[in-house]
């Protein structure tokens, strides 16, 4: 008889993949991610002092990073669109916070004044 089986799901950011399996899953030669590595596109999570493991989110990047030039964008402008992508990133999240946060204040602030009626 056999176990059941559990789903389980590891987050995307969780580092779980060797160099040679990302590479295979994004389609790259192992020596292109070190060498995206030395230049800070991708920074995989170091286990014991040299070995590299990345998540399903570096993989997700490393493919991105394969397109970008394979359109023919030069490494140091994969790196400033990466850059700029995670500015606007950074900032769209900022103005939902500010969204948010002004929806709430103008609740808050905002109380109809009853009137009261001579009769």
């Amino acid at each position: 008889m056999t176990a059941p089986r559990e789903e389980f799901s590891v987050p995307s950011s969780t580092p779980v993949y060797a160099i040679s399996v990302a590479a295979e899953l994004a389609g790259l030669h192992p020596q292109t991610l070190r060498q995206y590595d030395r230049l800070g596109l991708v920074s995989p999570t170091r286990v014991g002092g040299r070995n590299r493991l990345y998540s399903a989110m570096d993989v997700y990047r490393l493919r991105e990073i394969a397109q970008l030039s394979a359109e023919g964008l030069s490494l140091e402008g994969i790196r400033r669109v990466l850059e700029l992508q995670a500015e606007i990133e950074f900032l769209r999240t900022r103005l939902e916070e500010f969204t948010a946060q002004a929806r709430s204040r103008a609740l808050e602030v905002w109380q109809p004044q009853r009137r009261l009626r001579n009769h």
